[in-house]
């Protein structure tokens, strides 16, 4: 999972300090200044009122629908109390003008489900004299990062209730749930495959743009799945949200970095955190031919960033993308820049690097700062030559703990 991870401006900065392997000066390691403050409304807590809402099969289906349209608009099986409490049965993405609103996932005379959660959030706290009023309660909690996770949604029969958790921030993979009985049961993933279970846990994907997203935004992403990509007119930054160093040329000259499919070899997180978010970044600079530092400057790679979003039951399956890495991969361009992270959240800390561009035997440095957050794992990152990819093209690569097919076409 992950949190608060932008790249701002620097995208010139990011694809200059990977074009080689540079010399790292410095990396922020002070994990203890990074550590992210508790949320004020405590997961356990919101798992134990959820857990004494009396469930009917119109809020288990609005549920089961919010997920379902997260899932479609490329993240993860989860449905978020922004959204339970401003626009019931949206998922993730829905409320973005490039999103799909989800089906109607009940009539509308049926009681949605923060209407029920406020009346137990009242109920709950009506018996305890001193605490939180109920109103900023449920306030509180409506603009949190807090969200339902249901692992192995799709599976679910369409009656069966859930054990309700909560991510006890421990890494551990089992804790205690309540079933619809008020009985205490312990929970591990075994059980979330068996049964139904919901996990109160954060949110940490809804601010980025899945390949989903952008492929609804820009149709030169592709359509995915097995159909071939015809070239791409521009890589974009989904994290800054710009397309930086877009050139014109004719087709007969253009050949595309495709990457064609991608295959987690495990999961990086708890279960009770959810799936993996991998975010892919690629960086070029094409028809470099400065010769001054002025020249130089005039220069702005393409720099690609998006983010893949893989669920726990999709570990070890090879998931076709098809999506556009270079549009534009000149003669001129002999290696880019490629890193594969899996966001894990933290502060925002720097790496900082120095880097050189080459041309025409001439080097150019500078000076870069690459922001990462401080949990961030790395799964590979480095260097891509022109030759390795005319030699490997179309063919299953590793890079750390996942396998790629690049192709350039």
């Amino acid at each position: 999972m992950k949190k608060n991870g932008m790249l701002g401006k620097g995208g010139f900065a990011l694809a200059c300090a990977l074009l080689v392997a540079a010399g790292c000066e410095e990396l922020d390691d002070r994990v203890e200044e990074h550590v992210r403050e508790d949320a004020v409304v405590p997961l356990a807590e919101v798992a134990q009122i959820l857990s004494t809402v009396p469930l009917g099969t119109a809020q288990l289906a609005e549920v089961a629908g919010a997920v379902s349209a997260s899932v479609a608009n490329g993240y993860d099986e989860e449905y978020t109390m922004r959204d339970l409490f401003a626009d019931p049965g949206a998922g993730v993405g829905d409320s973005r003008p490039e999103g799909r609103r989800a089906a109607p996932t009940r009539a509308a005379e049926d009681t949605p489900l923060r209407d029920l959660l406020a009346a137990a959030v009242a109920e709950h706290f009506a018996t305890r004299s001193g605490t939180a009023d109920p109103e900023e309660y449920i306030a509180s909690l409506s603009s949190s990062d807090i969200q339902i996770y249901w692992p192995y949604a799709a599976d679910w029969d369409g009656r069966t209730p859930p054990v309700i958790t909560y991510d006890p921030l421990d890494g551990g993979d089992r804790n205690i749930g309540w079933t619809p009985e008020g009985d205490k049961v312990f929970v591990d993933e075994s059980v979330a495959q068996e049964r139904p279970v919901w996990v109160v846990n954060r949110n940490e994907d809804a601010c980025y743009k899945t390949l989903e997203m952008l492929r609804r935004e820009d149709p030169d992403w592709g359509s995915g799945g097995e159909i071939v990509v015809s070239g791409g007119r521009k890589a974009t930054c989904a994290r800054s949200g710009a397309a930086q160093g877009v050139q014109t040329r004719s087709p007969s000259e253009l050949r595309t970095l495709v990457l064609r499919s991608f295959k987690a070899a495990r999961n990086y997180d708890s279960w009770f955190a959810g799936g993996a978010e991998f975010f892919v970044k690629c960086g070029a600079v094409e028809d470099f031919t400065a010769t001054t530092e002025a020249e130089l400057a005039l220069y702005n790679p393409t720099v690609t960033d998006f983010m893949i979003v893989v669920r726990r039951k999709q570990v070890g399956l090879s998931l076709p993308f098809n999506a556009v890495l270079v549009s534009e991969w000149s003669s001129m361009l002999d290696q880019v820049a490629f890193m594969v992270i899996e966001d894990d959240g933290g502060s925002q800390t720097t790496w900082k690097c120095s880097a050189v561009v080459k041309y025409n035997s001439k080097a150019y440095g500078f000076e870069v700062a690459i922001p990462l957050n401080s949990r961030d794992d790395v799964v590979w990152r480095g260097q891509l030559s022109r030759r390795y990819i005319e030699k490997y093209s179309g063919r299953t690569g590793r890079f750390g703990d996942v396998d790629l097919v690049l192709e350039l076409i």
